[in-house]
């Protein structure tokens, strides 16, 4: 009997390419990509352990041959009844031998390449067995009811939030949505980001109608007084003014004179207002009862009224919020804020003493407790994934069951069954040892029954 034929059926598969693509390294660093696979260093390692166990598989099939031999000679010979014992035992062991090789030979080739019916199945039928996987696949793991069962045993809440509450678990989870966070800042560009949150602010102010709110503010401020430092501000400033100016002031006065008056008649007239007027703001200034005071706290609730009520002054107040909105200026400003926001932003991130980083680390450790304890938030956030993971296996079965579906298909036939063979082959051979065995045990049964009954 062939050797070949005896280990394994058909041609030996050619040697794998090794080492480094020279063809004179070791079997180190197998890249076979056919078919879409890689025969790494384990494959070729379980790839030899086959062989060594076919070798053993052919040498008790070998063995129990001439074992047969011998018995038969010895039978023929007169050497007793042990000889028939012997010779049917071994008989029955390589009929079992030999049929348990063809039943392995057949899932990979066709034994002695003969076109036996039902053999070589993995290549031959290696697309049905991709459709058969990926709808046991789809109907063992993929439907809802075995997800749901399964994330509810795992207790996904309880255990993430025993995970976060551990300081050195927030610090790494920190730290991950920091760079996150830089990564996502540093992919984004700042033009496009910015022409978003300058029409996002625009339209914002100009769809909201600002005059009732300035009113109902003003109203409140003056109820409670809070625009007198304000006045008293404007006062000091105003003397302080007057004081450093008094020349400016008597020159303009001067200078708004009829040109018939005298010019003594015109300084006069000019020194007199200028008094007049610092008078006036002084009195202002150190008199909380001063009766310009009271006109401006007047002026002001009238004011605020008509932002409120007024539809006059209100259109008046929208019109100038449309026209500064309008100006470049405001919206230099507006578009740069983003900068100001991005810069901020990532200096918080890069530094771990950030308040924003130590917030985060905080809240983190306090979730992950709440977690840890509360059993109404775990069921709530189990919930959550679970309703979420439902939704993504439910609705994308199908793109994941032809996933594996097209995957198979797209496998050569030959190196797939290369590729099974060395996974699975070495126990395969355990099967034709036993065969050996069993067979033999079962004839030698058969016979002495046989010869028991006088057969």
């Amino acid at each position: 009997m062939d050797h070949r034929s005896a280990a394994g059926g058909g041609t030996a598969p050619p040697p794998l390419p090794t080492g480094n693509g020279t063809g004179t390294g070791t079997a180190t660093a197998t890249g076979l990509g056919t078919g879409g696979f890689v025969f790494n260093a384990a494959d070729e390692e379980r790839r030899r352990g086959v062989r060594r166990m076919k070798a053993t598989a052919t040498g008790l099939l070998v063995l129990v041959a001439l074992v047969y031999a011998l018995a038969k000679w010895a039978q023929d010979t007169g050497a007793g009844p042990w000889a028939g014992y012997v010779a049917a035992a071994a008989e029955a062991g390589m009929v079992g031998a030999l049929a348990d090789w063809f039943a392995v030979t057949a899932l990979f080739r066709r034994p002695l390449g003969l076109p036996i019916p039902h053999t070589a199945i993995i290549p031959t039928k290696k697309d049905q067995l991709g459709v058969s996987l990926g709808e046991f696949v789809g109907e063992n793991f993929l439907s809802a009811d075995v997800v749901k069962a399964r994330l509810h045993a795992l207790g996904i809440g309880g255990r993430l939030g025993a995970w976060l509450a551990e300081p050195a678990h927030a610090d790494r989870v920190t730290a991950e949505l920091a760079a996150a966070l830089r990564g996502a800042l540093t992919v984004l560009r700042d033009s496009d980001v910015q022409a978003v949150v300058g029409e996002a602010i625009t339209r914002r102010a100009e769809s909201a109608e600002i005059a009732p709110g300035m009113g109902k503010t003003l109203e409140r401020v003056v109820a409670d007084g809070g625009h007198h430092r304000a006045v008293d501000l404007l006062c000091a400033k105003a003397h302080d003014w007057l004081v450093t100016h008094g020349e400016s002031v008597m020159d303009a006065v001067q200078g708004g004179a009829p040109g018939w008056t005298p010019r003594f008649v015109d300084r006069k007239i000019g020194d007199r207002v200028y008094k007049e007027l610092l008078r006036f703001v002084t009195e202002m200034r150190d008199m909380p009862q001063h009766p310009a005071r009271g006109a401006v706290d007047r002026f002001l609730t009238d004011f605020a009224a008509d932002l409120q009520s007024d539809t006059e002054t209100r259109a008046k107040v929208e019109r100038l919020k449309s026209e500064i909105l309008a100006r470049g200026e405001v919206q230099d400003v507006i578009a740069s804020a983003w900068t100001a926001i991005r810069s901020m932003i990532l200096s918080a991130a890069e530094d771990e003493q950030s308040e924003l980083r130590l917030r985060v680390r905080s809240s983190l450790i306090s979730l992950g407790a709440r977690l840890a304890t509360d059993g109404r938030l775990q069921d709530k956030l189990e919930g959550w994934i679970e309703g979420a993971v439902v939704y993504v296996v439910t609705t994308y079965r199908t793109e994941v069951t032809s996933l594996i579906t097209d995957t198979v298909a797209g496998w050569d036939a030959e190196h797939t069954s290369r590729k099974i063979e060395a996974h699975i082959g070495r126990d395969l051979q355990f099967i034709r040892i036993n065969g050996t065995v069993v067979g033999a045990l079962a004839g030698l049964l058969i016979y002495s029954v046989s010869r028991a009954f006088g057969a």
